[in-house]
């Protein structure tokens, strides 16, 4: 019982800060480019979750840190960049209802990669989320039409990118704990993120002469503490205590937390929109529930 009543609470908790990191990567693009966040982002991740993890990271066996890495680009750093490319283009409340996708990649992915055998039922709610997704880059760009909605292919690579980590987290990291894990990760990421980060012109004069640009910064650094050096421990947890079916059924609430923050700031959301989200929604429980 009290496994069952831990792991509704971090699913609560992430579904909060995950729903409200699209509308701070939307204000951190008042005053930053998308190369610049992700790197920043991953950067200021990095340098927090080494410091509060590195002495765990011999706990990590050698076969372990292939999958370490492998996790550690897939769920973090690409990842990072791609969101950021993606609010360019598409407002916050739709990139975080295509994010959304995450449960449904991760099936096909299990079937795709790890050999893990789908059913009828499975199958259909894909079917059923990829409508529901059709439906809502349409109806985006019909009422959007200075929006590019092919930007939503950066948050499909994405889904695809998340459902493939918590993959290799539960099948190969399963005893490494979850604050390991996260700081492992950075062991690769935060050098290549660095360079990023110099190649962005994010130290030149210029960057700092834009009136925002310190909101801008303030949003990175909540996102880079709670958004993802946080939030990356907790899920790691939630994988570990539960199924990767539940762990990735964080993204069933955050949509909610994500456009009620579009709506305050203004987001055009209409009615079917509003159905083709309870579509993909629709599908993603159907391919993760049970036939009983």
């Amino acid at each position: 019982m009290k496994n069952i009543n831990t792991k509704w609470l971090y699913l609560i908790i992430l579904s909060i800060i995950w729903g409200s990191s699209f509308i701070l990567i939307k204000k951190s693009l008042l005053g930053l480019t998308p190369f610049q966040i992700g790197s920043l982002r991953n950067v200021l991740t990095g340098g927090i979750l080494l410091i509060f993890g590195y002495s765990s990271l011999k706990q990590i066996k050698k076969p372990q840190w292939k999958w370490i890495a492998i996790s550690g680009f897939l769920g973090s750093f690409f990842p990072a960049f791609l969101f950021a490319i993606a609010e360019t283009e598409i407002d916050s409340a739709v990139t975080s209802i295509l994010n959304s996708l995450v449960p449904l990649n991760t099936v096909l992915m299990g079937v795709a990669v790890f050999k893990i055998t789908s059913t009828r039922r499975q199958v259909f709610g894909i079917i059923v989320g990829f409508i529901g997704t059709a439906i809502l880059i349409l109806k985006g760009s019909e009422i959007n039409p200075n929006q590019n909605y092919l930007y939503a292919g950066f948050i499909i690579i994405s889904t695809l990118m998340y459902a493939a980590n918590v993959n290799i987290i539960k099948r190969y990291l399963q005893d490494v704990k979850p604050l390991t894990i996260a700081a492992g990760n950075y062991v690769f990421i935060i050098v290549p993120a660095l360079i990023v980060l110099l190649f962005t012109d994010f130290f030149s004069a210029s960057t700092f002469n834009s009136e925002t640009i310190w909101t801008a910064i303030l949003c990175v650094i909540i996102l880079s503490v709670f958004g993802t050096a946080l939030a990356k421990v907790l899920f790691n947890k939630l994988i570990q205590i539960s199924s990767p079916v539940f762990a990735t059924s964080v993204t069933y609430l955050m949509p909610i937390v994500a456009v009620i923050w579009g709506l305050l700031d203004g987001e055009a959301f209409t009615p079917m929109q509003g159905i083709a989200t309870l579509i993909i929604l629709t599908g993603v429980y159907i391919s993760n529930t049970r036939k009983t």
